[in-house]
């Protein structure tokens, strides 16, 4: 099992944001924590189960263990990744 998180791609209030992504719900919510990050930054949307994290955050997740993906050039793993994100968020997966 794994946590992901892509790239820092949109631009929002002068920072860079990505997604931190994961196999499973305990495992995002347990990346998040290492983090620092509270639970009510969980966001369990149809776009899928995430948090939202900027290019510092991104960087310590990435030292902490979650798997780097790209839009452009993981675009196969990228697809599967958002897909089970989205499963989470409408309750199909764990």
């Amino acid at each position: 099992m794994t946590v992901y998180v892509d790239d820092a791609v949109t631009l929002w209030r002068d920072r860079r944001w990505a997604h931190l992504m994961a196999d499973t719900l305990d495992e995002l919510h347990a990346m998040a924590a290492a983090l620092g990050m509270p639970r009510r930054a969980f966001q369990d949307k149809t776009s899928g189960a995430h948090y939202d994290v900027d290019s510092d955050l991104r960087d310590r997740a990435i030292a902490l263990g979650a798997v780097p993906i790209s839009r452009h050039a993981d675009r196969a793993l990228v697809r599967r990744v958002i897909a089970r994100a989205k499963a989470q968020g409408r309750g199909e997966a764990p």
